[in-house]
């Protein structure tokens, strides 16, 4: 009798709620800063209105800045997730699945893990100029990591009955790795994509901000020392949405590669 509690109090954590809900605490939280800043209790200067910010906003996209930002920006992003991406999923196969590559490459990636990689953008612009190829490298080398370490880890945990059972059956290394070892490490591997986009963001915004004349990062830089706070609020919300995206496109992305995921979570 004592447990029946818990469960009801267990299945009320499990609820599932109506997206309205969350697009209700949103407008409330507008309209709670609208009518702050509207009151006069915060300076604009520091913090400009929620309709202030849309204004400019607005205006940078009517003029052409906001746009001719944003695709220097995905052009970064993208090229330099596209490449990490590729390296970090084929590290983290190889290492997972070959004993000798594990010993030889796991050591390597787990020591230069640690080190923040915007560090390293002054030596890649000294190694390879101060054009795109320095910015797409550090967004690359910062995906790879979690990519390939989330892979490895993958790949690492999946039942090795049902690698036996292939086996078993005479199924060839390709049968294998497609059918059995990929389906059970993407779970993990998807998780170390979603971590990777917040990476590449972060990069992005950091490598425009030093050695860039075009960017949303740039574009946020220059209007902070013009102090021109709602068209820097403007730029943030930008890289706000374009997170979003890419959050929303790997969520979708794995719905539809994993699909029994779903199915197991109701």
């Amino acid at each position: 009798m004592a447990e029946y509690p818990v469960k009801n109090k267990m299945q009320s954590w499990q609820r599932q709620y109506p997206a309205l809900v969350s697009v209700a605490s949103v407008g409330f939280l507008l309209l709670l800063w609208e009518g702050i800043c509207r009151a006069g209790l915060i300076s604009p200067l520091f913090l400009p209105a929620p309709t202030r910010i849309l204004a400019a906003l607005g205006a940078m996209f009517a003029d052409g800045e906001i746009g001719r930002s944003l695709l220097a920006s995905l052009y970064r992003i993208v090229m330099g997730f596209l490449l990490g991406g590729i390296f970090g999923l084929a590290v983290g196969l190889v290492t997972g699945t070959s004993a000798l590559a594990d010993r030889m490459v796991t050591p390597l990636v787990n020591a230069l893990y640690p080190i923040p990689k915007i560090a390293l953008l002054p030596l890649f612009i000294l190694w390879l100029g101060i054009g795109e190829l320095s910015k797409v490298t550090i967004i690359a080398l910062g995906v790879f990591f979690p990519i390939a370490m989330n892979t490895y880890s993958g790949v690492k945990n999946v039942d090795t009955l049902l690698i036996k059972v292939a086996v078993s059956f005479k199924a060839n290394w390709w049968f294998t790795m497609k059918h059995v070892v990929l389906p059970g490490a993407l779970p993990t591997i998807f998780a170390g994509f979603r971590i990777a986009a917040g990476t590449a963001l972060l990069l992005l915004v950091a490598a425009e901000m030093i050695a860039a004349e075009q960017g949303i990062g740039a574009l946020i830089l220059h209007y902070g020392d013009l102090m021109i706070t709602e068209r820097l609020m403007a730029g943030v919300i930008v890289l706000s949405l374009l997170g979003l995206v890419f959050t929303l496109g790997l969520q979708r992305l794995e719905q539809r590669l994993v699909p029994w995921r779903r199915k197991n979570n109701g």
